[in-house]
């Protein structure tokens, strides 16, 4: 059974995602409210540290793990943060997390994979310079490593485009089959594709394009996955969901009396943003897509707010804000997945999580078999 350390861990979803094939050795996250989920839904057996990665010693980890997994803090290098990248204060922990693999490496206990994920603002943050930056710090290691561009959208109704770098340590033979010799669509990208061209030299030679699959079609909208009693966010009375109309735009209104006319319930995602009207004043508008999956779940420390839903069924309209299982049912979770309480807290855990069939797809067609794993996926289709 492949084993791993999990760090920036929150609620464990990309625990979620490995499976029940995966055992945890380590996991660490500095968030204690998010700590307690993680305990609540994987348990209190030791293997969660709480605190600082900064205070996080190798003689803390036990044994050799397979695999590090690392969804280092966004905020520095998202479009909406400050720009501060891997200089920032959240962001810039991706170096003493670093620090501990790299003492790992020189213990002789270095993991065979490396899995990190972040925005794809990743990608374009100070001119590419970030971006290079890990690069070279997975070679300088002793690894080589490949990117991709996932949208969580191809596996669940939200659109959440997200970057994930996968090293190997150059000790493991990598199959020919998981490896492509030019980029492929959809998961290298056109931007992947302009910043692996500005990395340095020696970073592009232990460049990788990873080849996997495209999954097959999503069957689930955004409508499916709406409570119709949810738990803590009530409905809108008549008279709210009117005001949030009437800070719709002509074209934004517009799409709400085609949805009146579609013949079947449709639920749109919408964002209040501040927009300049006709004589360039600044007024709040209620943005709305119906597109039948629903707009990235974003905390307010990733710079955006939360989403309101509309749900149109005719000429009946009724909106309220998103529920937390909805939240957590857009990141792949399953109901059992125990939330907190508290409409934020659950909110945050969940905004700031990894989506959980993205991890399963990357475990079982890249991963796995380069641990040689047969992974569940395969044994069912065995």
């Amino acid at each position: 059974m492949p084993s791993f350390y999990e760090f920036f861990a929150g609620g464990g979803m990309a625990r979620a995602g490995l499976g029940a094939g995966w055992t945890c050795l380590f996991a660490n996250d500095f968030d204690h409210k998010k700590s307690l989920s993680y305990q609540a839904n994987w348990g209190t057996g030791g293997e969660l540290r709480v605190g600082d990665v900064n205070d996080v010693r190798v003689e803390d980890l036990p044994g050799v793990a397979d695999l590090v997994w690392g969804s280092f803090p966004c905020q520095d290098l998202s479009l909406a943060g400050g720009g501060a990248g891997l200089k920032g204060e959240r962001s810039g922990t991706f170096y003493p997390f670093w620090n501990v693999v790299r003492e790992l490496v020189s213990e002789g206990r270095a993991p065979k994979i490396i899995a990190l994920e972040n925005v794809i603002g990743t990608l374009t943050s100070h001119g590419g310079q970030d971006f290079d930056a890990i690069c070279r710090t997975f070679v300088e290691t002793g690894y080589r490593y490949g990117a991709l561009v996932i949208n969580a959208s191809l596996f669940v109704p939200q659109s959440r485009p997200r970057l994930f770098m996968i090293g190997v340590h150059n000790d493991v033979e990598i199959h020919p089959s998981l490896l492509s010799p030019e980029p492929l669509d959809p998961f290298h990208t056109n931007g992947l594709k302009k910043a692996v061209q500005g990395i340095s030299k020696k970073a592009q030679t232990q460049f990788l394009w990873w080849n996997i699959p495209t999954p097959s079609h999503r069957h689930t909208t955004f409508a499916d996955l709406i409570e119709e009693a949810p738990t803590g966010v009530p409905w809108h009375t008549a008279s709210e969901t009117e005001r949030l109309i009437s800070m719709m735009s002509a074209t934004n209104l517009a799409k709400v009396n085609a949805a009146k006319r579609a013949g079947r319930r449709m639920v749109g995602a919408i964002y209040r943003r501040t927009r300049l009207d006709e004589n360039g004043a600044k007024v709040q508008r209620a943005e709305v897509r119906f597109d039948d999956i629903a707009g990235c779940l974003r905390t307010p420390a990733g710079g955006s707010s939360r989403q309101t839903i509309i749900v149109v069924d005719g000429r009946k309209v009724r909106s309220r804000l998103i529920s937390t299982r909805e939240t957590a049912r857009l990141m792949g979770l399953e109901d059992h997945y125990k939330l907190p309480k508290n409409y934020n807290e659950a909110y945050h855990l969940t905004g700031d999580g990894v989506a959980v069939p993205v991890v399963r797809h990357l475990a079982q067609h890249i991963l796995e078999p380069l641990l040689g794993v047969v992974s569940e996926g395969k044994q069912e289709a065995a």
